[in-house]
């Protein structure tokens, strides 16, 4: 099916907003990436056709680390704050990936549910209501 010129695979409707990740962004801002075009025509597509372009918080922060957040298109862009997305879940995969870390700290409940899912994590979970 074709979506505002762009080929959407299994969706039968019109989009009313689309998420986009860091690597859109990252994409969209450097014009010596190799998609840029792609990614930069795709954003030109979706506001000229009335789409909101949201982007997670947690993308922003992704993004944020090599690029700079006030050269993003803000007029454009509508953000997610974490609260719509698990975010424990981003912060688990860094302390599993940083070997020098060997607890998450918090005072999330909601948090441990999604700690006690994981198999054999390589790091402790501290919940300091329970101190």
């Amino acid at each position: 099916m074709q979506t505002n010129g762009f080929t959407n695979s299994g969706v039968n409707r019109m989009s009313k907003a689309v998420l986009l990740d860091s690597g859109v962004l990252i994409r969209l801002m450097n014009p010596y990436e190799p998609l840029h075009q792609v990614a930069l025509g795709l954003f030109r597509n979706y506001v000229n056709s009335g789409i909101v372009c949201k982007v997670s918080t947690i993308a922003l922060a992704e993004y944020g680390v090599k690029g700079d957040l006030h050269l993003l298109p803000s007029r454009y862009l509508q953000y997610v704050p974490f609260m719509y997305l698990p975010n424990d879940t981003k912060m688990f995969a860094q302390a599993s990936a940083d070997p020098e870390v060997s607890a998450f700290v918090s005072a999330d409940a909601e948090a441990k549910k999604v700690y006690d899912l994981l198999e054999n994590p390589n790091f402790d979970f501290l919940n300091i209501r329970e101190l």
